[in-house]
């Protein structure tokens, strides 16, 4: 999977100075879109938007530092409608507008091309199950929260302290499919998965039971869901286990990511160090 991953990365340099076509790119890199998007995040730490834009202005600061074109024909050759426009792109990566990086010889910031090897890091097993599903709704409530790579989400950890104890008692006696219990489920993230980038957060369970009065409620229809489990420290064995999951699991196996909730069901240690959690992703059989 590295190899199509890097001649992806290849096409993108070529093609710094035009449109490039993510279409194109997840053809090269023998995915789907949707799905080549989500793992360039995953393992870049930053959206595929974002790192174009920051190769591009790379490129573009050593053009304005070498002279031989006009500002105006290096803002144009990189995409930019106006001047303005590039120099405030410009300042935004560089700390500095292209006229006086010019004129001054300023330091500029330098994204670097990214090309992906693969590390062994442990001869553990990932555990997992496959499992078809009917239709179901989550029964909770909903918070818009940023989202968080590594460490604590603070606006998840305030917004679930902010619900009333008694509420989520009723909602666990709701409880009536698998996975069991309280659950967090994470819906219409965006597909760049960019930190920072906003998502429904759920705090409820998965029931047939009647919403009680101020709960929101998702529909979820039916379909296909790899099921992980972990064990480790709170809370960074979670998130790496998102990590892993898109980064090992989907390039090893015929499945790929497909719309959907993320389902998390954790319980955690006493001491709040530790915690065993299961994993519901949403999937499809992959036809390439």
């Amino acid at each position: 999977m590295l190899e199509p991953l890097n001649r992806a990365m290849e096409h993108i340099e070529s093609r710094l100075d035009q449109q490039i076509d993510v279409a194109e790119l997840a053809r090269i890199a023998m995915t789907s879109e949707y799905h080549f998007r989500r793992m360039f995040s995953a393992l870049a730490g930053m959206s595929l938007s974002e790192y174009v834009r920051r190769r591009r202005l790379t490129v573009a600061g050593a053009e304005v530092l070498a002279g031989g074109r006009t500002l105006l024909e290096i803002a144009v050759r990189y995409g930019y409608g106006s001047g303005e426009a590039f120099a405030r792109a410009f300042r935004a990566v560089h700390g500095v507008g292209p006229g006086e990086a010019r004129r001054t010889g300023a330091a500029l910031r330098s994204q670097q091309r990214l090309s992906f090897r693969l590390t062994v890091e442990g001869s553990g097993s990932m555990r997992y199950r496959v499992v078809d599903r009917d239709a179901f709704r989550v029964v909770g409530m909903k918070a818009r929260v940023p989202l968080v790579h590594e460490g604590v989400n603070p606006a998840i950890a305030d917004f679930i302290r902010g619900i009333d104890k008694g509420m989520i008692r009723r909602l666990t006696e709701l409880s009536d499919q698998e996975p069991k219990g309280i659950v967090a489920v994470s819906d219409d993230l965006d597909p760049s998965r960019a930190e920072g980038t906003e998502l429904d957060y759920y705090h409820g369970v998965l029931t047939g039971a009647e919403a009680p009065e101020g709960t929101d409620v998702l529909a979820v229809p039916a379909g296909t869901w790899a099921v992980f489990e972990s064990s480790g420290p709170f809370p960074q064995a979670l998130q790496f286990l998102w990590r892993d999951v898109f980064t090992q699991w989907f390039p090893s196996n015929p499945y790929r990511s497909r719309p959907g909730p993320e389902i998390l069901r954790v319980s955690v240690s006493g001491d709040g160090a530790h915690a065993d959690a299961e994993l519901w992703i949403p999937v499809e059989r992959s036809t390439l």
